[in-house]
């Protein structure tokens, strides 16, 4: 690992311990929260009562860890919900609100089949700014610019876009169309259109072209529709006559959600490079500080996705499947032997852009079955010898491929990219 920009991963007492991961990864300008389940850390047991008091437990670790970094609730740039019912969003929103106030991260919900831990409602993982950067970087006043445009659906509970540094986080975008406040007319390849176009809308409003693109998250209600969405996906990418000769599309996970916000059958986020960085960085020419996007033949490639897309300092790795890269099918075995070939098609990756997996700030793992998470965690622990990366695991109804694991990376990046 690189000594150029120093991993600070810490834990605190305040907060619910695990053998698996750390409470928060800082690397540059960014600290990487791993997910909190409505976990008591005195007791280690769910919080008594309903969705309300887990939410509100979720948000509390939260803000313990968030606090014993130095930082403050304010400095959270983007939440992530997984909910079992989808209809609980507007009880856990009630909550919500009471920890943000005047400013609202980006924010991503979606219901899922399954938590952790049995008899969990709600679970949490967030993105926090971190201005005084990890070390040798000297402190800096960095300003987040928070911002919406009239030409995208606006929310009561979240941000269209939070930029902070070099990077700009945006929403969960539902296929809604701004002006009516509905779900556009047809099936998940319109819907799909629609969630892409108000991505695109958003990055317009913030004079950032579409292909700064460095990771997408996709999540369908029906797996059966992949191939529908991927047929308006590749109408947005490649954008420019740049990207398209050089074939450009970003780092990008599919994941089958139970239910999503307005009962959608498609939704997407997006991380979004940003090159002239926020106040008081000098401005700088976007292309200033280069995408770098990498493919090995060592690890499974896709027309749809590159493997891992470098931007400043840090690495957005593809969600990996359990797929032998000679064959292109996935690898026999249960979870234990599957999640195993997640994590070494990740490390083959990792390793051909002369990075290791200690270099890893955030894991995010679906299983078909929760209750394979032992088995997976055996494994998992073997591929690092340093501080465990944060961590969010979510249980899926389905997987591409008929798989029974997927697992995603954020990868910290010391040398960045030209021409740092």
């Amino acid at each position: 690992m690189s000594d150029v920009i120093i991993k600070n991963s810490r834990n605190t007492e305040n907060a619910p311990i695990s053998a698996v991961s750390t409470q928060s990864v800082a690397f540059s300008h960014y600290n990487n929260i791993s997910a909190q389940l409505p976990v008591d850390h005195k007791t280690g047991k769910i919080v008594t009562g309903g969705v309300k008091e887990q939410a509100g437990q979720c948000l509390n670790n939260i803000k313990a860890i968030v606090e014993s970094i130095d930082h403050a609730m304010t400095d959270v740039v983007r939440v992530n919900v997984y909910l079992k019912n989808i209809m609980d969003i507007k009880l856990v929103n009630e909550v919500y609100a009471t920890f943000f106030h005047s400013y609202l991260p980006t924010r991503t919900v979606l219901a899922v089949a399954a938590l952790p831990m049995n008899g969990a409602l709600v679970q949490m993982d967030a993105v926090i700014s971190n201005g005084v950067g990890t070390h040798p970087q000297a402190p800096c006043d960095l300003v987040k610019l928070v911002r919406n445009t009239e030409n995208a659906p606006k929310s009561s509970v979240s941000t269209q876009s939070v930029a902070f540094s070099h990077y700009n986080h945006i929403s969960a975008q539902l296929p809604v169309d701004s002006k009516t406040g509905n779900i556009v007319v047809g099936g998940a390849k319109e819907q799909a259109r629609q969630c892409l176009k108000n991505i695109k809308a958003i990055m317009e409003g913030i004079d950032v072209p579409f292909d700064d693109i460095v990771k997408i998250n996709i999540h369908v209600k029906n797996i059966s529709d992949i191939e529908a969405v991927n047929e308006a996906y590749t109408t947005f990418f490649p954008d420019s006559s740049i990207a398209r000769t050089v074939g450009y599309v970003p780092a990008r996970s599919v994941i089958v959600a139970e239910d999503l916000p307005m009962h959608a059958l498609v939704q997407i986020d997006a991380t979004v490079s940003h090159g002239d960085g926020t106040p008081p960085q000098a401005v700088e020419d976007r292309h200033g500080i280069v995408i770098k996007a990498n493919n090995t033949e060592n690890a499974p490639n896709s027309s749809l996705s590159t493997q891992t897309v470098a931007f400043s300092h840090y690495n957005n790795v593809s969600a990996q499947l359990p797929l032998n890269a000679k064959t292109g099918k996935v690898v026999a075995g249960n979870a234990k032997e599957q999640a195993e070939q997640c994590l070494k098609n990740i490390k083959t990756i990792v390793e051909s852009i002369n990075h290791n997996m200690d270099d890893i700030v955030k894991i995010n793992i679906q299983l078909k079955n929760i209750s394979d998470i032992d088995a997976v965690n055996e494994i998992y622990i073997s591929f690092f010898k340093g501080d465990l990366p944060a961590r969010t695991v979510i249980g899926v109804s389905a997987i591409a491929m008929d798989a029974l694991v997927q697992i995603d990376a954020i990868l910290s990046n010391a040398e960045g990219t030209p021409p740092a």
